[in-house]
């Protein structure tokens, strides 16, 4: 079985270190935050734990970023979601979930070009 760990894109690194700071004293920053560490916890699990989503609709930013070639996405508290990619890590027995981003509903709406009904 192949290691797995899981890094923080910088924007998903900047949303945590919020979320952390803001639960101490927000029940809804406190849950998002604990989700997000379940979450991780169930990725390492099991890698294809989130939902693929269709290569065609991966944002340009995120391809030109980081070279996504995959991306999937975990429903989090408070309609918030969390977008993850699959790498090989730099050994042959090691697989990087990548964080992309924790990002609220209308966050990812906008990101994917959902539009609202």
């Amino acid at each position: 079985m192949k290691l797995v760990r899981v890094k923080l894109s910088p924007e998903a690194e900047e949303v945590y270190t919020y979320l952390n700071k803001e639960s101490g004293h927000s029940k809804i920053e406190k849950t998002i935050l604990t989700a997000v560490d379940r979450k991780v916890e169930l990725i390492k699990a099991n890698i294809h734990y989130g939902e693929p989503i269709n290569k065609k609709l991966i944002p340009k930013e995120y391809k030109e970023k980081y070279g996504i070639k995959n991306i999937f996405w975990v429903s989090l508290p408070n309609y918030w979601r969390m977008l993850y990619s699959l790498t090989e890590g730099e050994t042959q027995i090691e697989i990087i979930a990548f964080v992309l981003d924790i990002l609220d509903h209308d966050k990812y709406n906008k990101k994917f070009g959902y539009k609202e009904k």
